[in-house]
């Protein structure tokens, strides 16, 4: 088996977390058949995630820094992966199943004609082969399947893995790499970006208290909020809430939302039909607040409340407030 190599997906200097939890399993792989990890960073003034890779667990880092891979565009960015994984002979490609991760490694593992483990979260080896475990038909089914051939790709899920304990005594070679194509070759241009401000940031959150129908309406979030500020954490949504107006899509989690996997997932006067559970069903830790003693929501639960929600969520509150000391 040749070397393990990882694609740190980052933007404007800033690699996103799920690149350093996929260095984590990396390391794991590359440790258990004694080969080399190595970190792929392409973009512009991208020195920091650069050295950020060696104390996340790589030994080598390839890097492409050029004004053509400042922003992401799949042209440029699926001809230098396609190469670099040729001229370096890697077997195992890994990456974080983010907007660009998933494109990205999926061109470049057509291109190769390579098998892709996509959205998984579970990887380990099988011999020679990686094999994972991934949720299909919206979550319904955990679903394990096996990769084979010269090169093997995979993306995993945001938080479905340990990011690995920073080391920033670890240092190693940097390789410099020049890009495939030049600006005139690339049909795509990048005009400019409108960010979108707010505080939910749902995909790195350790602990989510997501709000349902149940809530009654957008006056309804407000001892949801006041739960998920006590614990740190974000809120979260049904579709059903977000359907009605009564909180901004940003909050929804579901197969039309965005899929987490906190460590603590509270689920408020949410049912739990199953394109929700799709969403969530990977957290560590569920706790369901429900009246319906029959709702779908408490057979994904490790801990069910059924109870009126305005009366257990300012109870809750208190007792985190006295626990924590706020």
């Amino acid at each position: 088996m040749s070397g393990v190599f990882v694609w740190v997906d980052q933007f404007h200097g800033k690699a996103l977390p799920v690149s350093w939890e996929a260095l984590g399993v990396g390391r794991k792989i590359a440790d258990t058949r004694g080969v080399p990890l190595t970190a792929v960073v392409f973009g512009q003034d991208i020195d920091r995630p650069v050295q950020q890779a060696f104390h996340y667990g790589a030994d080598k880092v390839l890097k492409c820094d050029d004004a053509t891979l400042a922003e992401f565009r799949l042209e440029p960015y699926v001809a230098l992966l396609v190469k670099v994984v040729r001229d370096n002979g890697a077997q195992i490609v890994l990456g974080g199943a983010s907007t660009r991760g998933r494109e990205l490694l999926a061109a470049a593992a057509a291109d190769l004609d390579a098998g892709l483990l996509a959205d998984v979260t579970e990887l380990g080896l099988e011999g020679d082969c990686l094999k994972a475990t991934r949720p299909v038909y919206a979550g319904k089914v955990l679903s394990t399947a096996t990769a084979s051939g010269a090169v093997q790709f995979a993306t995993l899920r945001s938080r479905a893995f340990p990011a690995p304990t920073p080391d920033t005594s670890r240092s190693g070679e940097v390789v410099s790499v020049a890009p495939v194509l030049s600006e005139d070759q690339i049909t795509t241009k990048v005009e400019g970006f409108e960010e979108t401000r707010g505080s939910v940031n749902l995909a790195d959150a350790r602990i989510i208290v997501s709000g349902g129908r149940g809530v009654g309406g957008p006056e309804g979030f407000a001892p949801v909020r006041e739960l998920a500020e006590v614990l740190g954490g974000a809120v979260g949504a049904s579709r059903a809430t977000v359907d009605a107006g009564w909180i901004p899509y940003a909050h929804q989690v579901g197969q039309t939302g965005k899929t987490v996997s906190p460590d603590l997932y509270i689920a408020v006067g949410i049912s739990g039909a199953i394109q929700h559970q799709a969403g969530m069903r990977t957290s560590k830790v569920i706790v369901a607040i429900n009246k319906d003693p029959d709702a779908p929501i408490f057979k994904l639960a490790r801990y069910g409340i059924v109870g009126d929600l305005f009366k257990v969520l300012p109870a809750l509150t208190q007792a985190f407030k006295a626990k924590l000391g706020k």
